[in-house]
């Protein structure tokens, strides 16, 4: 027992101190820089607030993510209901499962360059439409591209509380002689109150905090994240009020840790989750359905001027079929040694990502060290679950500009890693907590060292989640973009990077055929991964 707490507590002080050099000290360095001036003082705030236009910035960025958050949550809602709670058939459930989580292997700033293309004056859709149906640039654009964005996210957290849910509510329920609202309010809506409350403080954070899609149809209709990237990365580059500009983006991060927490007392649990048959509802089977296939359409129709351009000659002008611009891209050293780079920043982020993920939930989930440990390993997760991007990018600008890490690959990987730590450390500790408890004290009394049980015992049976949060890490390795916008240099630079330069040149096509193979990329590595896990599960079994 003795050598498993040693074992384990250098498991713990390896993770502490990752993220006590690459979290803790990054951020108390951006927060020294926004009250320092030859001494302390809040001249900088001062000037930051009082600087034309910032406020109305913050206000725009508060008034478009809560209503994209809004309509995510709702659309997000009736996705979900559509696949569990109606008789619609499965290939077309599992096509609306599949089109809801689709934006998410796509980085944000081509949601903004599909808008452009799908409804400009000479969009595909501007173009079967014969009029623009809305201006694309303000409001309208951010809009739409935030609730793009943020729709796979309010839709696994809905969709994944579903499965919590106990379904033979609806019928004690009916048995009760409720009406059906009633029932409605009482089996669905009620108990997922929590989730639908979280998912919206998610979806608002995450518009909030996006830089890529204000990048390309933001316009004149400013928002607290390009006033950041202004700063920083205009033409005269002011790092105090920079500071100050991300100091100021942490405010969501800070309200939502608190609500986060107190909605947790809203979610119901229930003692047993048993599932119940459907009732034959035409009528509902089909305003649901529409619904669900009405958005399903809208967002196809909007992805699909990525295929369209990316194999056109010169949209709208020439509409000849063409391999060029992906035998460019292809051909072109730069554009392909930027996809080469990013394929091996992902995968170098998934491995340290899921071996640092794997030994945090050993803490938490197979270990008997103190009930503080295990506080701040969650407590650490839960910080990384809402810091943002550009925060987080810019935080790692200051503390290791300078530094050997300055603009190399190890610092984009470790920000990766650090940034979307989060959801795969919960999903590993889950897995590990469902595990026998008893394997490593079973083990111990035959003789076998702690490290031998996790490496054969827990470990094996713990290789379909490894590889999940693989996958998790991998994916969002390759679309993110606000996270690396200040720390990719010229010889580091990444497809996403890559990607917000091209768009300065106005090389839409080099940008399409990029965000396509990304998306291939992602889909074809998606599809790979579940099909190890569930190899692994079935070799289990």
């Amino acid at each position: 027992m003795k050598q498993k707490n040693i074992e384990i507590k250098a498991i713990f002080i390896g993770v502490l101190a990752v993220f006590a050099v690459f979290l803790f000290i990054p951020v108390v360095r951006l927060l020294g820089k926004s009250f320092w001036e030859d001494g302390i003082t809040l001249t900088h705030y001062a000037e930051v607030f009082a600087q034309r236009g910032f406020l109305t910035a913050l206000r725009n960025s508060f008034v478009v993510s809560a209503a994209a958050a809004l309509i995510s949550t709702v659309l997000a809602f009736i996705v979900t209901y559509t696949i569990s709670y109606t008789n619609v058939p499965k290939p077309l459930k599992k096509l609306f499962y599949g089109v809801s989580t689709l934006p998410m292997f796509l980085p944000t700033i081509t949601y903004g360059f599909a808008i452009i293309y799908s409804f400009g004056k000479q969009g595909l859709l501007t173009r079967l439409f014969g009029r623009q149906l809305f201006d694309i640039y303000g409001f309208g654009g951010l809009l739409l591209g935030y609730v793009i964005y943020t729709l796979p996210v309010a839709f696994m957290l809905i969709f994944n509380t579903v499965a919590y849910i106990d379904k033979k509510t609806i019928i004690v329920s009916r048995a009760m002689g409720d009406r059906t609202l009633s029932t409605f309010w009482i089996a669905i809506l009620r108990p997922m109150l929590g989730t639908l409350a979280a998912a919206f403080i998610q979806a608002f954070f995450l518009c909030f905090t996006d830089f890529g899609i204000p990048a390309s149809v933001g316009g004149q209709y400013q928002v607290i994240a390009s006033v950041l990237y202004d700063q920083m990365l205009g033409s005269v580059p002011d790092f105090a009020k920079g500071a100050v500009v991300a100091m100021v983006m942490l405010l969501p991060s800070i309200i939502s840790i608190v609500l986060l927490q107190y909605l947790e007392r809203f979610n119901i649990r229930y003692n047993r989750i048993s599932d119940a048959e459907v009732r034959h509802n035409p009528v509902r089977d089909t305003v649901w359905g529409v619904s669900s296939a009405l958005l399903t359409v809208a967002v196809l129709a909007i992805f699909a001027v990525i295929f369209v351009v990316s194999f056109v000659e010169d949209w709208p002008y020439r509409l000849g079929v063409t391999l060029e611009h992906i035998t460019d891209v292809f051909s072109d050293p730069d554009l392909f040694g930027v996809y080469r780079n990013s394929l091996i920043v992902a995968l170098v982020t998934a491995l340290f990502g899921a071996l640092l993920v794997y030994g945090a939930a050993l803490v938490t989930a197979r270990s008997t060290l103190d009930s503080r440990c295990k506080h701040a390993i969650e407590g650490i997760a839960l910080v990384t679950n809402t810091i943002p991007g550009m925060v987080l990018g810019l935080a790692f600008l200051f503390t290791f500009s300078g530094t050997p890490l300055q603009n190399t690959f190890p610092l984009i990987i470790v920000c990766n890693i650090v940034h979307f730590f989060s959801t795969p450390y919960l999903m590993m500790k889950n897995s590990l907590a469902k595990m026998n408890a008893s394997w490593e004290t079973t083990a111990m009394l035959m003789g076998d060292t702690w490290v031998k049980t996790i490496v054969r015992v827990v470990t094996p049976n713990a290789v379909s989640t490894l590889i999940e949060v693989f996958s998790y890490y991998f994916v969002n390795a390759m679309v993110t973009v606000s996270a690396v916008i200040f720390i990719a240099g010229a010889r580091t630079m990444v497809i996403t990077t890559k990607i917000k330069e091209l768009q300065y040149y106005n090389k839409f096509n080099e940008v399409f055929v990029l965000s396509l193979l990304i998306l291939i990329t992602n889909l074809l590595a998606k599809a790979l991964f579940r099909w190890l896990a569930n190899k692994k599960l079935q070799t289990k079994k």
